[in-house]
């Protein structure tokens, strides 16, 4: 499967399924954000979700795919760092604000960083009409932020903290997002970028999720944390793996811009699953996030 990934690069077909595949990464990203914001404590979701797909990525990683050739471990060490900023962040701005106010400013803030660093990193350039449609995009994004943060946010008093934790989040998704699309085409097999990042990846959370849960008064029963850790865990699989394959096959600024279409899906599932509302203006908003997109797609 490596080898026929790899002749998709640069090809029409390799565009037309990184297209898909940053689709698929914005569904289950949004629905990943969703389960680490939902009924137990961020940091102890991240924990379980982090030991459960470190531990499935192990035997994968050490019998499966090719081992990493040494130029890579740089690369993860410092991808490794990223990440485990990013986390640390994400998890201070759920534990602050709520779900449908942080996730439009964490994947609002990220698109507009990734492509101008894909620029930097790999060259790419947007046409007029791309860029148009990252500003309609981004229009939706922090408008439904906006409208968030103006209607259904209750926790006024930490609300400005929140906020910046989410934009400083956002510049971290910008950050890994380059990089790793850098890692991923470093290396000749790209399903050993994958599963040796997962396994490495899974080592910080799952301890600070410990020593956090040790201290907690009232600590929740650790089963059905492990199952949320294990839903979780697969789904990572499918976002972040969907999203660094379409970074391989195609251009890495297309493919944050479209997996931004993840806020449209968490707006969903803020109202169908954590009964948050969506009315009319949202609608409206969310459907001009998705405009964005396709206009980013058929400008290309």
């Amino acid at each position: 499967m490596s080898g026929w990934l790899v002749s998709l690069e640069n090809t029409e077909a390799g565009h037309s399924l990184a297209l898909w595949l940053a689709i698929t990464a914005a569904f289950l990203h949004a629905a990943f954000g969703a389960l680490q914001k939902g009924r137990h404590d961020p940091w102890l979701s991240r924990g379980a979700i982090d030991a459960s797909y470190g531990l499935m990525a192990a035997p994968f990683a050490l019998f499966v795919v090719p081992w990493p050739e040494p130029h890579m471990w740089p690369i993860f060490a410092i991808a490794w760092a990223i990440h485990v900023g990013y986390k640390i962040l994400q998890a201070l701005a759920y534990t602050k604000g709520a779900y449908t106010v942080v996730y439009p400013v964490v994947r609002g803030t990220g698109p507009l960083f990734a492509v101008i660093g894909a620029y930097l990193l790999f060259g790419e350039v947007f046409s007029p009409v791309q860029w148009m449609g990252v500003a309609v995009l981004l229009a939706g994004i922090f408008g439904l932020a906006l409208y968030n943060l103006l209607f259904l946010e209750t926790q006024r008093d930490i609300l400005p903290v929140a906020l910046g934790l989410a934009v400083v989040t956002g510049l971290f998704v910008a950050l890994y997002t380059t990089y790793d699309a850098y890692g991923i085409r470093a290396t000749a097999d790209p399903f050993t970028f994958l599963a040796w990042f997962f396994m490495i990846d899974g080592t910080v959370m799952p301890v600070i999720a410990l020593l956090r849960w040790r201290a907690m008064a009232d600590r929740p029963a650790p089963g059905p944390l492990m199952l949320r850790g294990l839903v979780g865990g697969v789904i990572a699989f499918g976002s972040f793996g969907s999203i660094m394959l379409a970074t391989r096959l195609d251009k890495v600024g297309e493919a944050a811009v479209l997996r931004e279409t993840s806020t449209v899906f968490a707006a969903l599932i803020g109202w169908l699953v954590l009964k948050e509302p969506v009315g009319p203006r949202r609608a409206a908003l969310m459907a001009l996030i998705a405009a964005g997109a396709v206009i980013v797609e058929l400008g290309g």
